[in-house]
């Protein structure tokens, strides 16, 4: 093997040894990513996935993709008998298009850890019903149910009202707090039209465009 590898020219043994120190490492950043472990932290270049961070096309994860299909894309080249420039220019659009993949898988993990994260200040201005009587000026924290980034919720609250809320009042969420309370005061369920009103309005409608 040792033999092999030292009778190897210099494009050749070079596009081995990056492919195969990227495959190892590709491999255990990979693990990583998957596992909850924090591979960024290796040459500490870039942060662990973050929600709402952005496409990152610069990053230490892009970056091992890119010098693992590099490497194995330029052998792939020599095996075939192309030249060195075309080699070389090959194996960079390869290892380019991996980053470039690698990112937008990255990106849309990203963006389910987001959608599946409850944002508190997604709350502000929804109307809901009180769950647990809230004490009255901030004196007793209670639960209301309110509708939360498409799924309904039973969340924490307090109020600034000066009579308490009790349980079946609707209410509004008015502010939030950092630790994630809502704040809500009194308010009406908004009128929703009927179902007979919505036939109503369409027929009439249909009976407007007719008559034209």
């Amino acid at each position: 093997m040792a033999e092999w590898f030292s009778n190897l020219e210099f494009l050749p043994k070079m596009y081995w040894l990056v492919a195969i120190i990227g495959s190892l490492v590709f491999t255990i950043v990979m693990i990583m990513s998957f596992t909850g472990g924090d591979a960024d932290d290796i040459g500490d270049i870039d942060s662990d996935i973050d929600a709402g961070a952005g496409f990152q096309f610069i990053s230490f994860k892009n970056l091992v993709g890119f010098f693992t299909i590099f490497g194995w894309s330029g052998i792939a080249c020599i095996d075939a008998g192309l030249s060195k420039p075309l080699t070389i220019i090959i194996s960079i659009i390869s290892g380019l298009l991996m980053m470039v993949i690698m990112a937008a898988l990255f990106f849309f993990i990203s963006k389910l850890t987001d959608s599946g994260t409850l944002k508190y200040k997604n709350a502000l201005d929804a109307v809901g019903e009180v769950y647990l009587t809230i004490g009255a000026d901030r004196s007793r924290m209670g639960k209301v149910t309110v509708n939360v980034q498409g799924t309904s919720r039973e969340l924490d609250a307090l109020t600034d009202s000066f009579t308490e809320l009790k349980s079946g009042t609707i209410i509004k969420v008015v502010d939030v707090t950092s630790n994630g309370i809502l704040i809500v005061d009194q308010t009406r369920k908004p009128i929703e039209p009927s179902r007979i009103q919505n036939e109503e309005l369409s027929e009439g409608k249909r009976n407007l465009i007719g008559n034209e």
